[in-house]
């Protein structure tokens, strides 16, 4: 097993074809998603991540069954067997190119259904799905600036202040308000709830 920094992520577009064919919703998450938004890349991306359903994980693992997954926590990573799934407090996957020994691709497991989007820091935060993902032209889903910067509040490590500053300002109203809300109850004393107006 390569180690934990042993990364040369797959391109978004590149993700929409290893899962060509899957019906089960899904989406970018993080930092590339707002770059998928924003219509451009505008820093380097150490991994990719997605998002998808935990109820809906077999079947992305069966898609992507020629690479090895690892669940990730605290730091560590530890093969998760064939036919099983992680248990409920884990919620990241990783996905290895074994031959290359380097990681292609983090799942991020979710709460929610088909129909609504759940914060998983506080399920009391939801939203329809359908306003919290979009699509690229070229068709690839991606999790709207809202949805990432929420998550991207607990740490906001230097990376994630340049996110917030880069698509904060170009967010609709609605969506900036929206955000300001959900960071009002999850994380009230965040210095980017000011920020947000």
């Amino acid at each position: 097993m390569p180690g934990i920094d042993a990364w040369n992520p797959w391109h978004p577009s590149e993700a929409m074809k290893q899962l060509a064919g899957i019906s089960s919703w899904w989406c970018v998450a993080g930092g590339w998603a707002l770059d998928l938004w924003l219509g451009e890349q505008t820093r380097p991306h150490r991994d990719l991540e997605i998002a998808v359903l935990r109820s809906d994980f077999s079947t992305f693992r069966a898609r992507l069954s020629r690479f090895d997954f690892f669940v990730a926590a605290d730091g560590k990573v530890s093969v998760l067997p064939l036919e099983a799934c992680p248990d409920p407090q884990h919620h990241q996957v990783w996905v290895l190119d074994q031959p290359a020994k380097i990681w292609r691709m983090d799942i991020l497991l979710e709460p929610g259904d088909n129909n609504t989007w759940v914060f998983r820091r506080d399920e009391t935060i939801r939203r329809p799905r359908s306003q919290m993902t979009a699509t690229t032209r070229e068709g690839v889903p991606y999790l709207k600036p809202e949805g990432v910067l929420l998550y991207k509040a607990k740490a906001t490590r230097p990376k994630d202040e340049d996110d917030f500053r880069a698509s904060a300002p170009l967010m609709a109203i609605a969506a900036r308000a929206w955000l300001k809300s959900a960071l009002v109850r999850s994380y009230p004393s965040h210095h980017w709830i000011d920020q947000l107006g």
